[in-house]
């Protein structure tokens, strides 16, 4: 029991199930900053309709991201704005010190599907890539950086395939070589895995997390799926109901850089930081649309730290109790 103490003190500290904070990041460390972006479109008889409205959000270098909110809220919206394909109604985007401007090379997204040309090979894909974004670049160069991104992402002796002799999942890992080989300042993921089966899934879901984690690539990702934002994201970002959507929290992810799957229901934190996630998608998230907190700041939305759970406590408690005594 008195293992347990320490959690139990510590979650009794702050709200019930989270503790909330409004931890400013200082202008330094704005690698990506949002600043006050809104997106409307002309809706019948000469009205509005906004699908978001000043969003702010400040990302770090090395930071994983996802957004996660129902459909209709302009996750995919924010995604576009972020790669140059759309312009905001109001507001800007600064990325480096620079305000986007559309599209660029230092942005590259993967979207739900691989979009890959069919009649190139494995190779021929990602070299297109490396050579529009190196155009002066040698034959020989534009194929060593190809096959070094095939390689990462697991594709080594599949360079002379095709698209139609490849499975689902390996037309994904390509568009992410595609995507990593041009180094990307930023990595923009339009629910890169929905359209998968679940084994699949998960394998792609691993060597995404296990790539960014070794090149410390800067990503942004909209999904609904909370399991996914859980073990690959930094911070999880929690967009309101559309429209008039808003970002209601930011929600630190307590779990460590280095996750293994298997064992990530173990890990101090997963059961409060699961449980806050689902309890927003199925009542808050439409609340706090109608009615934000009097005090609520769009320009620092709270920032979420779930506190243990008492199945937290409980994991902490066996993995921590000493082993028995043999006789």
């Amino acid at each position: 029991m008195s293992t347990l103490l320490p959690f139990r003190r510590r979650a009794q500290a702050a709200a019930p199930d989270q503790a909330a904070g409004t931890s400013r990041m200082s202008n330094s460390d704005k690698f990506i900053s949002i600043e006050g972006i809104a997106r409307r479109y002309p809706a019948p008889g000469g009205k509005t309709t906004t699908i978001f409205q000043n969003l702010w959000l400040p990302m770090r270098r090395g930071e994983f991201v996802c957004m996660i909110g129902h459909s209709g809220c302009g996750k995919t919206t924010v995604l576009n704005i972020l790669a140059g394909l759309e312009a905001p109604s109001e507001g800007a985007v600064i990325v480096d010190g620079q305000a986007i401007a559309g599209t660029s090379l230092d942005r590259a997204v993967i979207f739900q599907g691989h979009a890959l040309l069919p009649w190139r090979t494995v190779l021929g894909n990602v070299a297109y890539a490396v050579s529009s974004r190196w155009r002066k670049a040698p034959k020989a160069e534009i194929e060593a950086r190809a096959k070094k991104a095939i390689a990462t992402v697991g594709l080594a002796g599949s360079e002379h395939k095709r698209p139609s002799e490849l499975s689902g999942g390996m037309k994904q890992r390509v568009g992410i070589a595609r995507a990593l080989s041009i180094d990307p300042k930023i990595l923009l993921m339009d629910e890169p895995f929905s359209a998968l089966d679940a084994l699949t899934r998960g394998t792609l879901q691993d060597e995404v997390r296990r790539i960014c984690v070794e090149t410390g690539q800067t990503v942004f990702m909209i999904t609904h799926d909370v399991d996914e934002a859980i073990y690959l994201a930094d911070r999880i970002v929690l967009m309101t109901n559309g429209p008039e959507a808003k970002v209601a929290e930011i929600v630190e992810n307590p779990l460590p850089k280095n996750r293994d799957r298997t064992q990530l229901h173990h890990a101090p934190g997963y059961y409060a930081l699961r449980n806050h996630l689902i309890d927003f998608l199925v009542s808050r998230s439409k609340t706090l649309r109608d009615a934000m907190p009097a005090d609520y700041d769009p320009r620092h939305p709270p920032v979420i730290r779930p506190s243990l759970s008492e199945a937290d406590a409980e994991a902490i408690a066996a993995s921590t109790a000493p082993a028995p005594r043999r006789a």
